[in-house]
């Protein structure tokens, strides 16, 4: 059963799928007044997702990948067949939707998603539906196109960049650790401190405690 964490009938709803072999967390993000919802990395296992949705009645206006590896977009095409709305994904990732290499190593299908993306991501730009908004933060380091979404003043969905007290991993292609310390540094750690975290493995944390309890990234250093 998904995680499903709804505070006060006027905060957003944030449903966690938690999907496949390398337990990633899909975010169904929904405004509570019109349950229209975004679909964040709709990695593996669609038929739980979609259940969920079901479940939850909910209305989904885009999926979005905080990036683009084989864990968070597995499941896009099932989903699509069935919520045919507009994909949005960094520039600097949508070469990891025909990866050969790595569709080739998990012994997965080639391309790993078929459709091509909607809406190309920009620092700054805003995703809206219902009463909500997400704003995006180009936060690279763990890939090239690395995003996290902002919805202030609820959450941010860091995808692989910022974790409870862990950072994404830097050695696969792409990855810097140089970049991904910057991003969260300067970008992240600047934001709210009460925001709620949500990434894309592991438990839910806030911008404060990362700051001073993460051992890899911390304003103690």
């Amino acid at each position: 059963m998904p995680e499903l964490e709804k505070n006060e009938d006027q905060m957003p709803i944030v449903a966690c799928v938690t999907t496949g072999i390398f337990q990633e967390n899909c975010y169904l993000y929904a405004c509570p007044q019109t349950l229209e919802a975004v679909i964040i990395d709709p990695g593996d296992e669609p038929e739980q997702i979609l259940e969920t949705i079901k479940e939850l009645k909910l209305l989904p206006r885009y999926i979005i990948n905080t990036h683009g590896h084989i864990d968070h977009v597995s499941g896009i095409d099932a989903v699509s067949e069935v919520y045919p709305v507009p994909l949005a994904i960094h520039p600097a990732d949508v070469p990891l939707y025909t990866d050969e290499l790595t569709a080739a190593t998990y012994e997965r299908h080639h391309p790993l998603v078929k459709r091509k993306p909607d809406i190309l991501l920009k620092e700054g730009d805003r995703i809206s539906f219902g009463t909500l908004s997400l704003e995006v933060l180009h936060t690279p380091g763990h890939t090239l196109g690395g995003i996290s979404l902002i919805s202030r003043p609820y959450c941010i969905f860091t995808g692989d960049t910022l974790f409870r007290r862990s950072i994404g991993r830097t050695d696969f292609p792409g990855g810097s650790y140089q970049q991904i310390e910057d991003s969260i540094r300067t970008k992240l750690y600047a934001l709210d401190d009460d925001l709620v975290v949500f990434s894309g493995h592991g438990e839910p944390t806030t911008i404060l405690e990362e700051k001073h309890e993460n051992p890899f990234v911390n304003i103690e250093e």
